[in-house]
């Protein structure tokens, strides 16, 4: 029923990284919730049935648990009964059950009579299965869905910031990962596997990259932000994933082994700094009770340590060195460069279109943290809430703390983390490869090197020479207030973060498409000096705007079909069976290719003329 195999208990130790800190963070954040007893129970089954799924080694328990985590974390974010936890939860819990018909669909087929099948009873008969495209598919739908890679990703901008901070914390930073072990898992069981797959998963990993980083700097809810900051980093995990399944392939397993420790380790990276920078916004929200970021400011005067915190969380997720999103968006890098020799025209487009929207997130990546954490922590206060903050509790304090002391310990002990990753996983051995020496990672095959103790210790005695020399010269200071050009300081007149994401929202507004809103009331007797003056956008996404809303229309307009079907009068039933007949002859003549393209057109015409006028109607009647 269970096993505690090294990938197994790989996950199992990042779940436990992740839930550790956040118990001290829940603990203080528990007074914040009005019906504790409904929260508490599904939040500690929520955390068991994470573990279940890991832990999992027959094809029942794996469900059972899967379909608890999804319920229990259904219910986690209408712990807050309002109108945005509804929506929230309904959308989640469409999605979630979405997904979950392709993993159903996946155990049926390879789990033959018994839904007690073993996970190696599974790879015996994939290996027989004779469309192994079609399980990589499910599987691709089933899990990716479940960690929100595009287009599958709608739901994490509605679902985590409408969750208690908490649970956001868990369900971004832990049970998207879980859901990354699952895919995992069961791609590995798959046997034989095709050079297209690994182009697909990099491809979605590129789009999910660019995607989430792009809607988080249209973002002004700051959970809504990092929630598309998690869709952005399963796409970099997920280009990791298909760098190494394009090598596995090819039959370079040395190359493909670097490739997938590199996506596994960003998925601890991003588990803990994702974690602390849903506890630092939590901790911001729990003072001022609101998520819009235009009502922060000045913050880090009232609350140093969480402006701390989310400051070492931001650098981490920009990849700035020598953190540990660095160093794994550094290997993923160095994988994807390793392919300049390979002699294909596929990859030679789509290895290029991944390096650069790697590049380009970690650009877009640093301006959005810049504007999060500038907006939030820095200037003057935007609101009386704001200016009201102060700093949280200790237990919250320290849950914040702990979950920095695992983002510093993923880059201090960084040959650690490698040595079990690449134990843990299914792949050759190349930990030696990667560290001859414990100060020093080195890329496989073209020579690149970095060490992330070196450039810590540099980055420390620069700093200090700096300060120490700036001492010396005992430059004398003087505290003011900004220079405004002549005019008074006030919170209207700093960097809005609507304004910070101005310049790049206009260059990118084909995608966007804002909805701009302007009020203006002047001044009486002036028409260019205002009283009161406000402006908003509003960003719908495109997958959800452009697909969703299509899908909604179209199943709308057969529930439409099939309600006027079912209710019609009497007499269109005598036109519903002349339908049917139509239909019935022309399927014969398809059957015995007895038809011409003109043929075809010319029925459909009159089958759907036939359809309105007889038996549909006006759609007012």
């Amino acid at each position: 029923m269970f096993n505690f195999d090294s990938l197994s208990l790989l996950f199992s130790f990042l779940i436990l990284l992740g839930v550790i800190p956040n118990l001290f963070y829940m603990s203080g954040y528990l007074s914040h919730i009005k019906r504790k007893t409904h929260f508490l129970i599904n939040y500690f089954a929520f955390i068991i049935s994470m573990l279940g799924v890991v832990l999992s080694n027959e094809v029942l328990p794996f469900l059972f648990f899967w379909e608890v985590m999804s319920l229990t974390s259904w219910q986690l974010i209408l712990s807050e009964e309002n109108e945005e936890s509804i929506k929230a939860a309904r959308f989640y819990f469409f999605m979630t059950h979405f997904g979950f018909i392709f993993i159903l669909m996946f155990f049926l087929i390879l789990s033959g009579n018994s839904l007690f099948s073993n996970f190696n009873d599974l790879a015996n008969f994939a290996i027989n299965f004779k469309y192994p495209t079609f399980l990589f598919i499910l599987i691709v739908l089933g899990f990716l869905s479940k960690a929100g890679a595009v287009p599958l990703h709608v739901w994490l901008p509605y679902a985590h910031p409408a969750a208690p901070s908490p649970v956001s914390a868990l369900m971004s930073g832990v049970m998207l990962k879980v859901a990354i072990y699952a895919f995992l898992r069961f791609l590995f069981i798959l046997p034989n596997w095709q050079m297209e797959w690994g182009v697909i998963i990099l491809v979605l990993g590129a789009l999910s990259a660019l995607v989430g980083v792009l809607y988080a700097l249209a973002e002004h809810d700051i959970k809504a932000l990092l929630a598309n900051h998690s869709v952005e980093n399963i796409g970099i995990i997920l280009i990791g994933i298909g760098v190494g399944m394009i090598f596995t392939s090819l039959k370079l397993h040395i190359l493909a082994a670097f490739a997938f420790i590199a996506a596994v380790y960003h998925t601890f990276n991003h588990m803990s700094f994702k974690s602390l920078l849903f506890m630092s916004a939590g901790s911001v929200l729990y003072e001022t009770h609101t998520k819009n970021i235009e009502k922060y400011g000045g913050l880090i005067k009232n609350m140093p340590i969480t402006a701390f915190m989310f400051l070492i969380a931001a650098i981490s997720i920009s990849a700035l060195p020598p953190t540990n999103g660095f160093l794994s968006e550094w290997m993923i890098f160095q994988s994807m460069l390793s392919s300049g020799e390979i002699n294909n025209i596929t990859l030679k487009l789509a290895f290029p279109f991944a390096i650069f929207a790697l590049a380009l997130t970690g650009g877009l990546a640093i301006a959005c943290f810049v504007k999060a954490f500038g907006i939030t922590f820095l200037g003057l206060h935007r609101s009386e809430n704001a200016k009201n903050a102060k700093e949280v509790n200790k237990l919250m304090q320290t849950g914040q703390i702990l979950m920095a002391g695992v983002i510093i310990s993923l880059m201090l002990f960084l040959p650690f983390f490698i040595k079990i990753i690449n134990s843990s996983l299914p792949v050759a051995n190349i930990y030696n490869k990667i560290f001859p020496n414990i100060w020093v990672m080195h890329s496989i095959n073209n020579g690149g090197a970095v060490s992330p103790l070196i450039l810590l210790s540099a980055l420390i005695v620069v700093t200090a020479i700096i300060v120490i020399f700036y001492k010396s010269l005992n430059i004398k200071e003087r505290i003011y207030h900004t220079w405004a050009c002549g005019y008074e300081t006030t919170p209207k007149s700093q960097y809005s973060a609507t304004g910070f994401a101005g310049p790049i929202r206009r260059f990118f507004n084909w995608l966007y498409r804002p909805q701009v809103h302007t009020h203006t009331q002047t001044i009486h007797g002036h028409k260019t000096k205002f009283s009161s003056s406000i402006f908003e956008v509003h960003v719908k996404p495109l997958f959800e705007r452009s697909l969703y809303d299509s899908v909604k229309f179209i199943t709308n307009y057969i529930s439409y079909i099939v309600y006027r079907i079912s209710h019609f009068e009497k007499t269109k039933y005598a036109s519903l069976i002349f339908m049917l007949l139509i239909l019935v002859l022309f399927s014969f003549r398809v059957f015995y290719k007895e038809i011409t393209w003109g043929s075809v057109l010319l029925e459909i015409i009159v089958t759907a003329i036939f359809m309105k006028i007889l038996i549909i109607g006006e759609k007012n009647d």
